[in-house]
């Protein structure tokens, strides 16, 4: 199921991008990011719908997926 950004409050909101953040492990690339930059780096993205909140009923978790990834609806 999809979760529209616009339905959670600012903290809950802020809470599951900073989750997805830190599960997803550490950054290789030429440039290390702070937790924060990549909070704001993420926010916009899910805010336009690029990337979508995706709750799963069966395990009972949220993640983000990117809106071209989902199976079609």
């Amino acid at each position: 199921m999809i979760v529209p950004p616009e339905q959670l409050n600012a903290d809950v909101l802020r809470s599951i991008i900073e989750s997805f953040i830190t599960r997803e492990g550490t950054d290789y690339g030429e440039q290390e990011w702070s937790l924060e930059e990549k909070v704001e780096q993420l926010l916009p993205q899910v805010l336009n719908g690029e990337v979508a909140i995706v709750y799963d009923e069966a395990s009972e978790s949220i993640t983000l997926m990117e809106r071209q990834a989902l199976p079609p609806q």
